[in-house]
């Protein structure tokens, strides 16, 4: 499996980096990346959202990494841009039914011992 893939985020309609993130998970890969800068950072939140709530409910955020760098404008003179790194990682469905197996386990615990319970 391969480690990672990478995302930079632009001025893009937002469809167009979640079918990137889509596509990407559809190969053998352990998660993604969205690297975005300055106005850019709302369409990779954007991203990821969309991408986790309608296409990929088994997608989780594994971290978020914010900073700023330094970039020269047009006159050559340097200037900080806010970062953003969103990695994103595709959670397997035997993790989903271990996060809800004490739910489950009280739910027919309580339904078995107590029925017609509410």
């Amino acid at each position: 499996m391969e480690d990672d893939a990478v995302i930079f985020i632009g001025d893009k309609p937002v469809m167009n980096y979640v079918l990137a993130v889509m596509t990407q998970f559809n190969k053998p890969i352990a998660s993604v990346i969205l690297k975005a800068r300055g106005r850019a950072i709302s369409r990779a939140v954007d991203t990821a959202e969309i991408t986790r709530n309608r296409f990929m409910p088994n997608l989780t955020v594994k971290n978020i990494i914010i900073g700023t760098e330094s970039i020269p404008n047009e006159e050559g003179k340097m200037v900080n841009v806010s970062s953003m790194e969103i990695i994103l990682t595709k959670q397997e469905s035997h993790e989903i039914v271990s996060i809800f197996y004490p739910m489950i386990l009280s739910y027919l615990f309580s339904n078995f011992f107590f029925p017609g319970r509410k």
